[in-house]
């Protein structure tokens, strides 16, 4: 064995010393990212060895070998498979950190020609080209626009939602995920999710109507309203528009910690008085039935501390009522809502700047009582 070693090695050095290294094609770029609220630049590299023989051809009849070209056909295959990513933030190691990917498309006749031209140089190696695809959104945006850092988070839990709701709530996210909110523009929930319907990817759930429960398009989407507003209520935006549930809803506790939509007429909209951009993502855990949003701007110094709602005048839960459901057996009855005392819940936000107090305000939410809903069969005498 140590023999073999030997003459491998000194093969090797044999080689080297007649220069036959192995021949590279070396691919070089750059891509960028955001740390610390810095952008630096990072430099990819990656390298494909070419077969001894297929090198020594090319080289004495100064073109491309064809015993190559499966060589060149797998490196294509690599270089084609990357696809360009938007700029967007990750927690690495619990620091926000955005990255962008560019594509790449692999360029044969000009790999060729770079081959055959490093071969006559003498040299051994030579640059894959290619071209770069850029990304829809860039590193150099988030920073031109000053998102370099993490402003604020806002979370929810939908655990114990059923189907219907658990879809309403990731398609009403993901029409949310990677926007930016200009300076001085209002955040418009209605609007930017806009119409829900079977026709945008919602499904039917139960809303809250007529002091029941109804099934319509969306049933759910004040999951999103409701975790978005904490991230922007935590980001110190203030509030133009925001409406609390008619009772106590548990998918939304804190108590009064959050914000219910219904298009037209309920809306939540909030104001980017921060001087500067904000970018805002959204990310879901679909097995811990968790939603969250994050806020991305400037470091402007504002702290702002959200403090545990304050709850007070409580009555007693609502008689129950009663809504059509189809999977109830003449004569039965199924359990869809829990009932609900009535109360008064208050959260007090404060904002700091530079250590001093700037401003407080007070989020209240008056709710009524509420009663057990009970789905039972349609044409039931006790829906009437």
């Amino acid at each position: 064995m140590k023999r073999l070693l030997l003459s491998l090695l000194t093969c090797s050095l044999v080689s080297a010393a007649h220069g036959q290294a192995p021949f590279k094609l070396i691919l070089t770029a750059s891509e960028h990212k955001i740390q610390k609220g810095e952008v630096t630049t990072a430099t990819i590299v990656k390298s494909w060895v070419l077969p001894a023989a297929g090198i020594r051809v090319s080289r004495k009849f100064g073109k491309v070998s064809s015993t190559l070209t499966p060589v060149l056909a797998q490196i294509a295959k690599a270089v084609n498979a990357r696809r360009p990513l938007p700029a967007t933030f990750r927690n690495v190691g619990g620091a926000w950190v955005a990255t962008e990917q560019t594509g790449w498309i692999f360029d044969r006749d000009g790999t060729k020609a770079n081959l055959l031209k490093a071969l006559a140089g003498g040299r051994g190696s030579a640059p894959v080209a290619y071209k770069r695809v850029e990304p829809r959104r860039r590193v150099t945006v988030l920073a031109q626009r000053g998102v370099r850092w993490h402003v604020s988070t806002g979370t929810s839990s939908y655990r114990g939602s059923p189907d219907f709701r658990v879809k309403n709530v990731l398609v009403g996210a993901g029409k949310l995920d990677n926007f930016f909110i200009a300076p001085g523009h209002e955040f418009n929930f209605n609007r930017e999710v806009g119409q829900i319907d079977a026709s945008t990817g919602f499904v039917k759930g139960f809303v809250i109507s007529g002091g029941t429960l109804a099934k319509e398009d969306g049933g759910g989407i004040c999951q999103v309203s409701t975790t978005i507003f904490r991230a922007l209520y935590g980001a110190g935006l203030p509030i133009v528009e925001r409406h609390e549930h008619s009772h106590r809803v548990e998918y939304y506790d804190p108590v009064g910690f959050e914000a219910t939509v219904y298009a037209p007429y309920k809306n939540l909209r909030m104001k980017n008085d921060t001087g500067q951009y904000l970018f805002v993502q959204a990310a879901w855990d679909t097995r811990a039935r968790t939603l969250r949003f994050d806020v991305f701007g400037a470091n402007t110094g504002r702290k702002v501390s959200v403090g545990r709602p304050v709850v007070t005048a409580f009555e007693a839960p609502a008689r129950p009522t009663y809504t059509p459901d189809v999977r109830v057996a003449t004569g039965g009855r199924r359990l869809l809502d829990t009932p609900m005392q009535g109360m008064t819940s208050v959260i007090t936000r404060t904002i700091r700047m530079g250590g001093k107090v700037v401003g407080t305000d007070t989020l209240k939410s008056t709710y009524n009582p509420w009663g057990a809903v009970y789905g039972v069969p349609p044409g039931d005498r006790r829906l009437n």
